[in-house]
C-alpha cells in the first residue's frame, strides 16, 4: 500500500490572485503560510508519486529549503528571501516540485510577475512545461527568438542555454518588462562554453529573482558557473557556495532514492595498436593510462563477445526484476551513435523486442524517451547526451557502455536509475572494470563542490577524462576518426563477473557468464529492502564461494577433460601475484642477468624479447607481456 497526498489526484484549482488571497490571510489575522498555495497539489516526487511514507505536503528537504529561503535577506528585506539561492539535491529528489513550490509562493507575495525556465535539452523545457501545468503555472516550451514576449494567457516560458546563448537580447526584454523569476535548472551546463556563460548573464543579470538547480553543482573544468559564488578555503582555492544541500546518503535513509549495486565485469582483451603490435590486457589489472584505455575501447567494441555477455547478464538481471515490478526497464547509455544501434540490434537478438532507441536530442528523441517511460518495453538504448535530466523512473538496470569518466557525467548518469517508487526497489547497474569508474561507484554519497582552482596536492580527480564531458554535448565520432586513422583496432575480447560493489564495499569473486557462481548475483529479486542488501549480497557470496568450490571438485575428477570446465577457466585470468612494478623490476633483473652471462647490451636483449614476444617497450607492456618475456628468459639463462 503506497502513501500519496490524496489531493494529487485532485484537479489542482487556478493561482488565486494575489489580493484574495492576502484578504484570506489578513481577515484571518495571520500570516501566509507555505502551505497555502497551489503547488502543494504537485507530487514531492513530479513526475511520478512518491515512495511509500514520503508523500506528504512536502518532504522535509524541500520544507527546509523553502524555510531557509525565506528566512535569508535579499534585495527585498530582511526575511524576504535572496536574489540568488542555489539548491544542490541529489536526482530524483524532487528539485521540480520544490522549484515550483517556490515559484507559486513568489507569485503569491507578489515578489514575481513572470517565470522564466532555462532548461539544457529541449526535452526537458517540455517536461518542465507539463509539469508547471499541474500546479496553474502555464509556461511555453515553444518560445523562440523571433517572439518579442510571450502569449498573454502565459505566465512565462521555458528555453534551452543554447536558446539563450543564440540571442540573449530577446531573453534580457522578457526579465525587463516584467519582474521575473528565471530558474536555472542543471546550471553547471552555464559554464560548457564561454559564449553560453556570458550570454546568461548578459540577458538574466537583471533578473528579480534567479533559483539555480543542480543535481552535481560541479565541474571537471575551471569555467565559472555564472550566478554562483564562490569563496576561497583553508587552502585559497575557490570552491562553489551552495545554499541547499540534500545528498545521496540523506536521500537514501529518508527512502527517497534507490541503493544502486554495481556489477562489474572485467575480461581478457586483445586489440592492435597503430605500430602493428598486437597487444592483451586483462580489463581491470593494474595498467597504464593507454593500456587500460584500449582495453576499456576494446569491451565496448559491438563486435567483440565482450559486450555481449554483459547485455545478456543485463537481460537476465532485468527479468528477475520484473518479475516483482512488471513495467520495470532497463537503459544502456553508449558512447556514439553507431554503438547504440549495434548495442539495440545485439538487444534485439537477445530478447526477440527491438530496443527503444534515442540518437539525440531532436524532436523525435523527445517522443520516444515519453513512449518509452509511459509504456512497459524491456529496453531504451541511447547515446550519451539522454544521461542527464531525463526522467524515465521505471528504469531499474543500467549498462554503462560509454567512455566518459569525469566525475560530473558519471554522478548524472548514475541519477537516470535512482528515483524511487516504491519500498524496495533497487538499482543495478553494469560496470566495466575499470579503475576511474570503480572510484566513482565507491564515491556516491560525496558531496562536491566546483573548484575553480586546481588541488594538485589533492585527489586528482581531474585526471580521469576532462575532455569526456564536453564531447557528451556534441555528436561523438572519436571512435570512428580512431579506427580511419588505423591507431586503433580491436580484435578480441571475452567478458567475465568480476565482483559486486555496493555502499563502498565489495561482494563476490570472478565468475564465468551463464554459470551457477554468476547468477548468485544476477538473481537477487527485484525488491529489496536497504538494510537487507548488505546480508543478502554476503549470503550470496557465500553461496557462489559454494558453487566455486563444487565446480573445482568436478574438474579435478575429470583431469584432462574439456567438460570438467577447462574451456570455462580459460577465460579467466591467472591469479596476479605481483603488481606490474614488480613485474617490470624482476625482468630487469633477468635482462641484467642475461646480459652479463651473453655479454650482450640491456637494451639488445629487450629488443630481442620484444621481437620474439611482440609488445611495446617496457614501460608500456601489459602483465601478460611482461609474464611472457619473463617465462622466456628463465628458460635461456643459465644457473
Amino acid at each position: 500500500m503506497y502513501e500519496e497526498d490524496s489531493r494529487a489526484s485532485a484537479a489542482p484549482p487556478e493561482l488565486a490572485s494575489p489580493s484574495e488571497t492576502d484578504a484570506q490571510h489578513a481577515a484571518a489575522g495571520a500570516e501566509p503560510h507555505l502551505g497555502s498555495f497551489a503547488a502543494e497539489h504537485l507530487s514531492p516526487t513530479y513526475p511520478q508519486r512518491a515512495p511509500w511514507g514520503t508523500a506528504q505536503r512536502l518532504r522535509a528537504w524541500q520544507a527546509e529549503a523553502l524555510d531557509q529561503y525565506f528566512a535569508m535577506d535579499g534585495p527585498d528585506g530582511v526575511g524576504k528571501g535572496p536574489r540568488d539561492f542555489l539548491a544542490a539535491a541529489t536526482p530524483g529528489a524532487g528539485k521540480t516540485t520544490f522549484a515550483l513550490r517556490l515559484a507559486t509562493e513568489l507569485l503569491r507575495r507578489r515578489v514575481i510577475d513572470r517565470i522564466v525556465v532555462v532548461a539544457p535539452t529541449e526535452h526537458l523545457k517540455t517536461q518542465w512545461a507539463d509539469a508547471a501545468a499541474r500546479v496553474s503555472i502555464r509556461l511555453d516550451p515553444s518560445f523562440t527568438n523571433r517572439h518579442s514576449a510571450p502569449a498573454r494567457h502565459y505566465h512565462g516560458v521555458a528555453v534551452t542555454y543554447a536558446q539563450v546563448a543564440v540571442k540573449a537580447s530577446v531573453h534580457e526584454r522578457l526579465i525587463l518588462d516584467a519582474r521575473t523569476l528565471v530558474i536555472l535548472d542543471e546550471v553547471h551546463h552555464g559554464g560548457d562554453a564561454l559564449s553560453w556563460g556570458d550570454a546568461l548573464r548578459e540577458a538574466y543579470r537583471r533578473a528579480t529573482r534567479r533559483l539555480l538547480l543542480s543535481g552535481t553543482p560541479f565541474r571537471s573544468d575551471t569555467a565559472p558557473i555564472p550566478f554562483v559564488e564562490y569563496h576561497p578555503d583553508e587552502k585559497g582555492i575557490r570552491l562553489s557556495r551552495t545554499d541547499y544541500a540534500y545528498g545521496y546518503r540523506r536521500a537514501l535513509e529518508d527512502g527517497v532514492v534507490r541503493p544502486v549495486m554495481f556489477l562489474v565485469y572485467a575480461g581478457k582483451m586483445r586489440w592492435r595498436t597503430k605500430t602493428g603490435d598486437e597487444m592483451e590486457a586483462h580489463l581491470g589489472q593494474d595498467n597504464t593510462k593507454d593500456i587500460t584505455s584500449q582495453a576499456w575501447r576494446t569491451a565496448l567494441n559491438p563486435e567483440g563477445e565482450w559486450i555481449s555477455a554483459v547485455l545478456r547478464s543485463a537481460d537476465h538481471r532485468l527479468t528477475e526484476v520484473r518479475q516483482q515490478v512488471p513495467d520495470a526497464g532497463g537503459l544502456v547509455i553508449a558512447t556514439d551513435q553507431v554503438a547504440a544501434r549495434a548495442y539495440a540490434a545485439i538487444l534485439h537478438d537477445i530478447t526477440g523486442e527491438l530496443p527503444t532507441i534515442v540518437l539525440s536530442d531532436e524532436a523525435e528523441a523527445s517522443s520516444r524517451i515519453d513512449a518509452y517511460s509511459s509504456g512497459t518495453s524491456r529496453w531504451m538504448v541511447a547515446v550519451r547526451m539522454v544521461s542527464e535530466g531525463v526522467d524515465v523512473p521505471r528504469l531499474a538496470v543500467g549498462v554503462y557502455a560509454t567512455s566518459a569518466s569525469t566525475p560530473l557525467f558519471f554522478a548524472q548518469a548514475i541519477g537516470r536509475f535512482v528515483r524511487a517508487r516504491r519500498r524496495g526497489e533497487t538499482a543495478s547497474v553494469f560496470l566495466p572494470n575499470v579503475p576511474q569508474l570503480l572510484a566513482l561507484a565507491n564515491e556516491m554519497e560525496r558531496e562536491r563542490d566546483h573548484a575553480l582552482d586546481r588541488d594538485s596536492e589533492g585527489d586528482d580527480e581531474w585526471a580521469l577524462d576532462d575532455d569526456a564531458m564536453d564531447a557528451a554535448e556534441r555528436e561523438d565520432k572519436a571512435s570512428d576518426a580512431l579506427l580511419q586513422d588505423g591507431e586503433f583496432h580491436a580484435l578480441h575480447s571475452l567478458a567475465h563477473f568480476d565482483r559486486v560493489l555496493f555502499d563502498g564495499k565489495e561482494f563476490g569473486q570472478l565468475a564465468v557468464p551463464g554459470t551457477p557462481e554468476e547468477e548468485e548475483f544476477l538473481g537477487l529479486p527485484g525488491l529489496l529492502e536497504p538494510e537487507h542488501v548488505h546480508d543478502l549480497l554476503m549470503q550470496r557470496q557465500s553461496r557462489q564461494s559454494r558453487h566455486r568450490t563444487a565446480r573445482e571438485a568436478r574438474e579435478a575428477s575429470n583431469a584432462g577433460g574439456i567438460e570438467g570446465g577447462t574451456l570455462e577457466d580459460s577465460t579467466l585470468p591467472e591469479p596476479l601475484h605481483r603488481t606490474l612494478k614488480e613485474q617490470r623490476q624482476l625482468l630487469n633483473s633477468l635482462v641484467g642477468l642475461y646480459a652479463r652471462q651473453s655479454g650482450e647490451a640491456h637494451g639488445l636483449v629487450h629488443a630481442e624479447l620484444r621481437r620474439l614476444c611482440g609488445g611495446p617497450a617496457v614501460g608500456q607492456a601489459t602483465v601478460a607481456q611482461l609474464q611472457a618475456r619473463i617465462e622466456l628468459l628463465r628458460r635461456r639463462v643459465r644457473s
